[in-house]
């Protein structure tokens, strides 16, 4: 089964999962990323410098690694969700989605039927017309996802309601914007962890996945105690910088 539809059917059944947030636009860094056992990766393309051609490079990384691939959109558009979903994608993820209107509007544009995304049958997620217009149709509906991420006390007061739109599939707290949205720099203050909770129980209630972005991973015990089943941890950047310098002052140790 390609990773994108194995993806779509264990975040719809909240299974746990594990993944990154990539920057460097190298595709050999997401094949090194799917060989270390990570369950998706996510394209970072709101804060790093992907362009469309760098997106589709990635994505067939991704899937010459058989691990999924989603894309975090700098824009909430038409234009990125397609280039996304066109180049094998297996979701979209959104920042800044404050409301149940916005969050509608998105899965409007991420799906064929009932939406308003523009239909292609000769796209890599459509096997370069191997699919055919009808399977394709047919398929990319249930194997594409969408997550919203909840990043300010706007979107924590209306998470319930995007959790419970049709077509959203989970929920991404964002702790770093949620601190600095109430004027804070410290993700682990007791109300932004309280915030984190309150999605986590949206999530939970709606029956869609609540994710959260840690730094660290023994963070994770404590957001799946409360529900959370998807967890993107780190980014590619923290593990080469965290890596070089263990490995620097180990060096460095050993100089007699």
């Amino acid at each position: 089964m390609p990773a994108r539809q194995a993806f779509a059917q264990r975040l719809r059944a909240r299974a746990p999962m594990i993944g990154t947030f990539v920057k460097l636009r190298d595709p050999a860094v997401i094949e090194m990323l799917g060989g270390a056992g990570f369950d998706f990766v996510v394209i970072d393309a709101e804060h790093a410098p992907f362009d469309r051609e760098n997106i589709a490079c990635a994505i067939l990384a991704a899937r010459a690694a058989n691990v999924a691939a989603l894309v975090r959109i700098p824009e909430a558009d038409g234009h990125w969700i397609s280039t996304a979903l066109d180049c094998g994608a297996a979701g979209i993820m959104v920042p800044q989605v404050r409301h149940a209107t916005m969050a509608e509007l998105l899965v409007q544009r991420v799906r064929y039927r009932g939406g308003m995304r523009g239909f292609s049958p000769s796209t890599a997620a459509a096997g370069y017309g191997a699919r055919g217009i009808a399977e394709h149709l047919e398929a990319q509906d249930k194997e594409t996802v969408l997550i919203c991420q909840i990043e300010d006390s706007s979107a924590v007061a209306a998470a319930a309601d995007i959790a419970a739109m049709d077509g959203v599939d989970g929920l991404l707290v964002g702790p770093v914007d949620l601190a600095v949205s109430q004027g804070s720099t410290n993700p682990a203050a007791p109300e932004i962890v309280a915030m984190g909770v309150e999605v986590m129980n949206a999530a939970r209630t709606a029956g869609v996945s609540g994710g959260m972005f840690v730094s660290d991973a023994s963070a994770i015990s404590r957001w799946s105690g409360c529900g959370g089943t998807l967890f993107v941890l780190g980014t590619d950047q923290s593990f080469l910088l965290q890596s070089a310098k263990a490995g620097l002052a180990s060096a460095r140790q050993a100089i007699t």
